[in-house]
């Protein structure tokens, strides 16, 4: 592991150790509920119709925080193993576990570098988690490896136009380009608690995905419900539905 590498890991291990309180409640209520929803708009799975069939699948969700889209998957019939880089986190999705006494394995420990087995798994998901947090340039690769021939990747993360319009410090994202596209790859905002972002150039995430052995399936570009009034400071509701602040991507793994 090189220091850029470790560096980052650590950084954000700390960051979400500190976070994880804020959401333990979130957490709570998105375990006791059997809607899945995606992202800070909330908007209902049902509707996005971005995951496969996992009935009878092995899924291994990266960067899983306190684990309710697993929740949610293994209701729905799949075999899913978690693992996220906060043991604060893991230990609020423990907790969940037992009031739910729905179990499966957790693990500490980062996307980046996942001690499993490769070929593993028909499913890998994230949402925000790795897709945020860890080099794309390596958890993508990794996703790769853990998943069999055919397998799929799901993941959610903010969209590159998101991260072009929005300012450093705590202002909400607006209508002019304020950072440069070209080179754009690992952010670190000055905020307080000191993590490290992952975005790229589109052309970037392509060429990751063809030289991790992946295909699109199909790309997501999510809007706010229309009848929604959730309100999130760094992205005000009517930016949303202009623009996309997340996205999600569907890749499968080519079979050869």
């Amino acid at each position: 592991m090189n220091a850029e590498r470790s560096d980052h890991l650590l950084r954000n291990r700390i960051a979400w150790d500190v976070k994880s309180v804020e959401y333990r409640e979130s957490g709570r209520r998105a375990w006791a509920s059997d809607d899945p929803r995606w992202g800070v708009w909330h908007i209902r799975e049902a509707e996005v119709a971005a995951v496969p069939p996992v009935e009878g699948k092995d899924v291994i969700e990266l960067g899983c925080g306190t684990a309710y889209w697993s929740a949610w998957l293994a209701r729905r019939g799949a075999r899913p193993v978690g693992i996220d880089n906060s043991l604060r986190q893991l230990e609020t999705a423990q907790m969940l576990q037992h009031e739910h006494k729905l179990t499966f394995p957790l693990i500490h420990g980062d996307a980046e570098h996942v001690p499993l087995r490769a070929a593993t798994f028909d499913l890998a998901f994230s949402e925000y988690g790795a897709s945020l947090w860890c080099d794309p340039n390596v958890w993508v690769a990794e996703a790769a490896r853990l998943l069999r021939p055919g397998g799929d990747l799901v993941f959610l993360r903010p969209s590159v136009i998101s991260a072009l319009c929005m300012p450093d410090g705590d202002n909400a994202a607006g209508d002019r380009l304020v950072r440069a596209y070209f080179g754009l790859h690992r952010i670190e905002w000055s905020e307080d608690d000191d993590s490290v972002e992952f975005e790229m150039p589109i052309g970037e995430w392509l060429r990751v995905f063809s030289d991790s052995g992946f295909e699109i399936v199909r790309l997501h570009e999510l809007q706010p419900p229309a009848d929604t009034t959730r309100r999130w400071r760094y992205v005000p509701l009517d930016w949303a539905r202009r623009w996309p602040h997340e996205w999600i991507w569907h890749l499968r793994k080519r079979r050869r």
